[in-house]
């Protein structure tokens, strides 16, 4: 099976052409060649969410989450962070919405997010900071309509696992589109929550600078 997908030749096809085109590289075997030759970042690199619709973005994105299950260097974390941050920041609210929407594509995207936020702590600015900050992101599938990650910031060190075990020193409740565009560099936390659109309980100045502790890649 011979599948061209080039930047070049991504940004030439139609958004149900591409989709396609991923999904019939999905019946292909691990070692298949054509899966060998596909560079997400080639795939990354032809996206313009502008171009799509929100049931097309949603379809595409499900369609590279499915890929990776055959070809782990075409999931989600093999994809660099800027161009991950440039896909989310040329998104339209409503095409966020239509990914975090979805069950199943909506758990995959939030936790390569917070996977990214993982790698990219700063211990150099974290010091001899000890906390926990527990985010809640609303519209979940869950009993409460929440999912919750918790944050742990300790010894230099952030590890971020989902549910909550420990005492939060703050708690951010955030929507999962606010959240994406805060994670990539295209909202701005006082601005949200001045609007109203992010909500904290406990240390109000910690959470406030809380971001600064990451390096948000920039699109």
């Amino acid at each position: 099976m011979t599948i061209d997908l080039t930047t070049e030749a991504i940004a030439g096809l139609g958004a149900r052409e591409l989709i396609s085109a991923l999904q019939r590289l999905r019946r292909l075997q691990p070692d298949d060649p054509a899966l060998a030759r596909l560079d997400i970042d080639a795939v990354a690199k032809g996206i313009d969410p502008k171009k799509l619709d929100e049931d097309e973005f949603a379809d595409l994105l499900d369609a590279l989450v499915a890929l990776a299950d055959n070809a782990a260097h075409l999931d989600l974390s093999a994809m660099d962070a800027r161009d991950f941050a440039r896909v989310i920041s040329r998104a339209s609210k409503g095409q966020v919405e239509a990914v975090t929407t979805r069950p199943g594509l909506r758990e995959r995207v939030l936790d390569e997010v917070f996977h990214r936020m993982e790698a990219h702590f700063r211990s150099e600015r974290a010091g001899s900071t000890r906390a926990v900050v527990h985010l809640q992101l609303t519209g979940g599938f869950g009993e409460d309509g929440l999912d919750s990650y918790e944050v742990v910031i300790e010894n230099a060190q952030c590890a971020i696992t989902k549910g909550a075990t420990r005492e939060p020193r703050a708690t951010v409740t955030v929507g999962p589109v606010e959240f994406l565009k805060l994670a990539t560099g295209n909202a701005s936390a006082p601005v949200l929550f001045m609007t109203g659109k992010l909500k904290v309980k406990g240390d109000l100045g910690f959470a406030a600078g809380f971001m600064s502790l990451f390096n948000i890649p920039k699109a």
